[in-house]
């Protein structure tokens, strides 16, 4: 009974906020044998929106933070993602949202699996 209490034993002094907040605080740099990235961009205007539609072109994968924007205005939000989903089809590439705040661009050649909802 004693070894079941050491492997699901709790541990005391996680702090697991910090623990998930630290994992992008390494030290970056520019990986010259990447193909592509994921890149974190933030959606607050039309520059922005070309900035998602330029990084796809180049084959990077753009995982966009909405919170600001679907905060703010609505129509805004819904008049650039419409401008963002027309550049990415012309690419071949691929959208979806992936949680309340974020959307999942891809560029051509990637595709997403989209869930379906149960009914």
């Amino acid at each position: 009974m004693a070894f079941l209490n050491k492997v699901f034993k709790k541990e005391e002094g996680i702090d697991i906020e910090e623990f998930l907040n630290n994992l992008d605080v390494e030290e970056e740099t520019m990986y010259e044998d990447a193909d592509a990235f994921v890149k974190p961009l933030v959606l607050n205007g039309k520059e922005d929106a070309m900035s998602v539609v330029e990084e796809a072109k180049q084959g990077n994968i753009v995982l966009l933070n909405i919170e600001s924007l679907s905060k703010r205005n609505a129509m805004k939000l819904k008049e650039l993602i419409t401008g963002i989903k027309e550049g990415i089809a012309q690419i071949d590439g691929d959208i979806a949202r992936i949680s309340h705040d974020r959307i999942l661009i891809t560029p051509s050649k990637v595709k997403i699996i989209k869930r379906k909802e149960a009914k």
